[in-house]
């Protein structure tokens, strides 16, 4: 069971990887497009359809890779000092509640707009000769069913942490930098960033 549930982490972290260079896409698009609007005088009607279609592409193919580790916001003040199954217990009863109804409905719904956005040839009327919008639309019931895999995954996590007390292990992925443990990698204390700092601020009155 817990390969099968690394495996879906393994896949929503390669898809949330793998989508994330449309940041890359749109900040080249967008720089593009301020050079080409100010400096070439040549504006172009579609660019601003495409720029939200790419971030609303990357936003929603990035929830199931949110869920898979654990960093959607949750209100920790108190949820925090719960224990191991008070967790999984609130967690469940919400996922069951909330999150299936609601990504369910969103998968469905998604499909809907998504045949009839297909069927019709849809394009943007946000500006004249628009950008196709059933590409986009595709989107939703995409992410819609990658999320909904990925939170029957987290079901299941509750479940085990219910039955052994204690949360099942995720797929690693990169981390912030821990201070404390690069200072003692690098075998460096506060002392000698300290000393350092002094020297700095010695060197800047010498000048």
């Amino acid at each position: 069971m817990q390969k099968l549930l690394l495996f879906v982490d393994k896949v929503s972290t390669w898809v949330g990887h793998a989508f994330s260079f449309f940041i890359v896409g749109l900040t080249l698009l967008i720089s593009w497009e301020v050079f080409s609007r100010y400096a070439l005088d040549d504006p172009h009607a579609w660019a601003f359809d495409a720029m939200t279609m790419m971030y609303g592409t990357l936003f929603m193919m990035a929830g199931a890779y949110t869920l898979s580790k654990n960093g959607h916001v949750r209100g920790d003040v108190i949820y925090g000092f719960f224990t191991p199954r008070a967790q999984a217990t609130v967690d469940l009863t919400l996922y069951i509640v909330f999150f299936l109804p609601g990504v369910i409905a969103l998968t469905w719904a998604g499909y809907t707009y998504a045949a009839e956005s297909w069927a019709i040839n849809e394009h943007s009327s946000i500006t004249a000769g628009g950008p196709p919008v059933y590409p986009f639309k595709t989107v939703i019931p995409l992410a819609g069913a990658f999320i909904l895999v990925q939170g029957i995954v987290e079901i299941i996590r509750c479940v085990i942490c219910l039955r052994q007390g204690n949360w099942p292990s995720r797929e690693a992925d990169v981390e912030e930098v821990d201070v404390e443990e690069l200072k003692k990698m690098v075998h460096v204390k506060d002392e000698d960033i300290a000393k350092l700092d002094q020297f700095v601020v010695r060197q800047e009155h010498g000048k």
